[in-house]
C-alpha cells in the first residue's frame, strides 16, 4: 500500500487532539465546613481536621483563580484537591442532611461551549459534580500535557503516550463510574466521557505505533478511533455542541477512522510473515529509539516506567505515608490531628515519630552493609564515551542524584523512616539507570560490594545492577521489619501502622525474589530460598497482628500464627536461623493479647483517612505515570529541554533544613 501525501498528513505527530479545563465560580469551603463539623461533631474534632479544610479551600482557590500555573503544577495542585475533597466528602452527605447548615454551591461551565443553553451546572452540596469535574480537568490537563509534547523526539513521544494514557483512564472512570450518577453540563455525559476515553486511548496507541509496529495495535487504534466518531455522529447536540467548539474536531475523526481502517485491513490481508513484509506495505514506519537526538534520556526515562510495580505495593499502605514519610503531605499527627500540607509547598514534610516506642516483641534482622562507590564518575564517563559529551552533559543531574543517594541510604545516623524514603527514591533511580547495565565496555565499570546481613564475614562484589536492586529491596524490607518492630501497639494507630509496614517488608521480599533469581553466586541472604522463609515469617507476624488486632474477641486456640511460623520454618535449610527467627517468635503472639489499646482516633477522623485511601487508590491505578511524575516541582530528578537534571528547589531546602538542624543542635557558647 503506497503513501500517499494525504496518508502522510494524517500521521504528522502535530495533529494531536486535546480539551480545555471546564472553568468554575470562586466558593468559600473553609468556613462553612469547620461551623458544621463543630457544631455536629465538636469544636475538638474541627481542630483535628482543620488543616485539611484550609487546604481544600486554598487548592481550590488556586485551582479557579491562578492563571500562572504551568500544566505540571495544575497536575499537582488537582490531584492534591481530589485527595482533599474525597476526604471531606462525608462532610457533604451530613450537609445535605441538615437544614440549618450554610449551603455550599458549586457552578461548573461546559468545558466545549459554556454559552450554550445548557452549558452551566449549579448544584447545592453536590460533592459528586464537583469530584467529577476536577476528574474532568485532570484529564484535560493530561490531554493538554501531551499535545504540548515534543513528538518529534523519543523522549516527546513517550512522555506524550503516558499522558494521552492517563487522560484516557481519567474518562474512563467518569464514563464509568460518576458520569451516570451527576445531571451536568453535555461534557459530563456518558456520550462525552466515553468518547474522551476513545479518543485519548487512539491517540497513546497511535505514538505506540510509531515506536513498535504491530497489527493488534493496528487494530486497536482503528477500533478507538472508530469509536469515537461513530459516539459523536450518533448524537446530533453532540455534533453541534462538538462544531461549536471546533468544526475541524469531526473531519479530523474521520480521516483517522478511514486511514487506520485501511492499515488494519492490509495488514490482515497479508500473508507474508513480519520480517519478510516489504518496507512499502505500510504508510506508517517505526521509530527508531535508540539512535535519535534523545536516546540516553528516553532510554532512562523508559526504565523508570517498566519497573514502577517495584515500588508499588498491591495493598494500600496509608500509615505509612501519613504517619512517617517525609515525602507526603498529609499526615497524622498526635492525638488524631491531621494536617494537611499546601499542594505547592515542596517536600520534606513535618512527620510524626511519637508513634514509635521499640514495644513489640516482634523479631528483626539487620540491614546489609555495603562499601562506598564513586557512581557518578562510572555512570557519566560511561556515557560520555559511549555516546558524547553532550549526551553525559544531558542527564549527569540523574547521575549525581544517584550518588548522592547511594551515600544517604547508608547513613545510620538518620532515623529509619527517612532512610526508609531514600532507599525508595535510590531503587526509581536505579531503575532509570538499569538499561545502562552491563557497562562492558567501560574503563571503570562500577563494582558494588554487598556484605551478607547475617554474616558480615561473608561478602559479594559484582558488576550487576539486578545485585545492587536486591540488596536495595532487602534493606527497605528489613528496615519496614525494624519500623513494625518499633511501633507503640498500645495505640491504634500504631497497631496500623505495624501492619502496614509488615505488609510493606512483604512487598519488598516478594520483589526480591525476582531481583534474586537474576544474580548468581551472590551472599545467601539473598538466596529466592530465604526470601521465601522471610516472607512467610512476615505473613505469620501480619497474622499475629491481625489476631490480636483492637477489640479482636478472636479465640487463641484456633489462631493460625504457629502453623505459619512452623511453614516459615519448614522452608529453610539454615536451621539455626530459622530456629532464632522463627521459632523463638512464636510465643510472642500469645504475650500481645494482654495489650492495652488507647488513643482512639475519632469518628471523623476516621472517616477522613477512609477518603484518603479511596482517593489514593482511584489514583494509583495508572493514573499517575512515573515519567511524567519527573516533570513534578517534588520530583528530586527533572525532566527540563530534554536534560535530567536535580531538582534545585528541593536540594536547597534540603541544605536549609540540614543548616538549621545543625545550628539547634550546637552547645550554646
Amino acid at each position: 500500500m503506497a503513501t500517499t501525501k494525504e496518508d502522510a498528513g494524517w500521521l504528522n505527530p502535530d495533529k494531536m487532539l486535546s480539551i480545555p479545563l471546564k472553568k468554575s465560580d470562586p466558593v468559600e469551603l473553609y468556613r462553612p465546613l469547620r461551623k458544621l463539623v463543630a457544631t455536629k461533631y465538636s469544636e475538638s474534632d474541627a481542630e483535628k481536621v482543620e488543616s485539611v479544610l484550609e487546604t481544600l479551600n486554598k487548592c481550590r482557590s488556586d485551582m479557579v483563580e491562578r492563571g500562572d500555573l504551568s500544566l505540571p503544577m495544575q497536575r499537582d495542585c488537582l490531584i492534591h484537591y481530589f485527595k482533599c475533597l474525597c476526604m471531606v466528602e462525608p462532610l457533604f452527605t451530613a450537609t445535605s442532611s441538615d437544614s440549618h447548615s450554610e449551603p455550599i454551591v458549586f457552578v461548573w461551565y461546559d468545558a466545549f461551549y459554556s454559552e450554550h443553553e445548557n452549558g452551566v451546572s449549579s448544584q447545592r452540596n453536590s460533592i459528586q459534580l464537583e469530584k467529577a469535574s476536577v476528574l474532568f480537568n485532570l484529564g484535560a490537563i493530561y490531554s493538554q500535557i501531551g499535545a504540548s509534547c515534543d513528538r518529534t523526539t523519543a523522549l516527546g513521544r513517550h512522555l506524550a503516550m503516558d499522558a494521552f494514557n492517563a487522560a484516557a483512564k481519567f474518562f474512563s472512570e467518569l464514563w464509568k463510574v460518576f458520569a451516570k450518577d451527576i445531571s451536568a453540563t453535555l461534557d459530563l455525559t456518558l456520550l462525552f466521557t466515553e468518547t474522551l476515553h476513545h479518543l485519548f486511548s487512539a491517540q497513546a496507541s497511535e505514538l505506540k505505533l510509531q515506536q513498535q509496529l504491530h497489527d493488534d495495535s493496528f487494530k486497536s487504534v482503528c477500533k478507538h478511533y472508530l469509536s469515537a466518531y461513530d459516539l459523536i455522529l450518533g448524537d446530533s447536540a453532540a455534533i453541534k455542541h462538538v462544531c461549536l467548539f471546533d468544526e475541524t474536531w469531526i473531519t479530523h475523526l474521520h480521516q483517522k477512522k478511514k486511514f487506520f481502517q485501511a492499515e488494519a485491513l492490509q495488514r490482515k490481508s497479508s500473508i507474508l510473515p513480519k520480517p519478510k513484509r516489504p518496507k512499502t506495505s505500510s504508510s506508517v514506519q517505526s521509530c527508531p529509539l535508540d539512535h535519535d537526538a534523545e536516546s540516553i534520556t528516553e532510554k532512562l526515562v523508559r526504565g523508570i516506567c517498566r519497573h514502577s510495580d517495584l515500588w508499588t505495593p498491591k495493598q494500600q499502605l496509608i500509615y505509612l505515608d501519613l504517619l512517617l514519610s517525609e515525602n507526603s503531605p498529609f499526615k497524622i499527627m498526635d492525638g488524631g490531628k491531621l494536617v494537611a500540607n499546601p499542594w505547592d509547598m515542596p517536600p520534606p514534610y513535618p512527620k510524626n515519630f511519637a508513634i514509635l516506642s521499640s514495644s513489640s516483641g516482634m523479631l528483626s534482622f539487620g540491614l546489609k552493609k555495603s562499601e562506598p562507590l564513586d557512581l557518578y564518575e562510572s555512570l557519566r564517563s560511561y556515557v560520555a564515551l559511549k555516546y558524547s559529551e553532550s549526551e553525559a552533559n544531558r542527564v549527569e543531574g540523574l547521575f549525581k542524584t544517584v550518588d548522592k543517594l547511594r551515600s544517604e541510604m547508608q547513613r545510620n545516623d538518620l532515623s529509619l523512616p527517612v532512610r526508609r524514603d531514600f532507599l525508595i527514591q535510590y531503587l526509581k533511580c536505579l531503575c532509570m539507570i538499569e538499561p545502562l547495565f552491563p557497562m562492558t565496555t567501560s574503563p571503570n565499570p562500577p563494582i558494588f560490594v554487598w556484605y551478607n546481613s547475617f554474616n558480615s564475614q561473608e561478602n559479594s562484589s559484582q558488576h550487576n545492577i539486578h545485585f545492587e536492586k536486591a540488596s536495595v529491596l532487602f534493606n527497605l524490607g528489613a528496615l519496614s521489619k525494624r519500623i513494625a518492630l518499633s511501633c507503640d501497639l498500645t495505640t491504634i494507630q500504631g497497631h496500623r501502622l505495624a501492619k502496614d509496614a509488615l505488609n510493606d517488608a512483604s512487598h519488598w521480599f516478594s520483589k526480591l525474589w525476582l531481583e534474586a533469581g537474576k544474580v548468581s553466586a551472590t551472599t545467601s541472604d539473598l538466596s529466592v530460598e530465604r526470601a521465601k522463609m522471610v516472607k512467610e515469617i512476615i505473613a505469620a507476624q501480619i497474622a499475629e497482628l491481625t489476631w490480636n488486632c483492637p477489640h479482636s474477641y478472636s479465640d487463641l486456640s484456633s489462631s493460625p500464627v504457629p502453623r505459619l511460623y512452623q511453614k516459615a520454618y519448614d522452608l529453610s535449610t539454615l536451621e539455626l536461623l530459622a530456629e532464632n527467627l522463627v521459632q523463638s517468635s512464636i510465643p510472642q503472639y500469645l504475650k500481645m493479647k494482654t495489650c492495652p489499646v488507647v488513643t482512639d482516633l475519632g469518628y471523623i477522623t476516621e472517616q477522613f483517612l477512609s477518603g484518603y485511601g479511596k482517593a489514593k487508590s482511584l489514583l494509583v491505578e495508572g493514573c499517575q505515570p512515573p515519567c511524567l511524575d519527573l516533570l513534578s516541582q517534588i520530583s528530586p530528578v527533572n525532566i527540563k529541554d530534554g536534560n535530567l537534571v536535580a531538582n534545585a528547589t528541593l536540594e536547597a531546602l534540603r541544605l536549609a533544613l540540614k543548616d538549621m538542624n545543625l545550628q539547634e543542635s550546637k552547645p550554646p557558647q
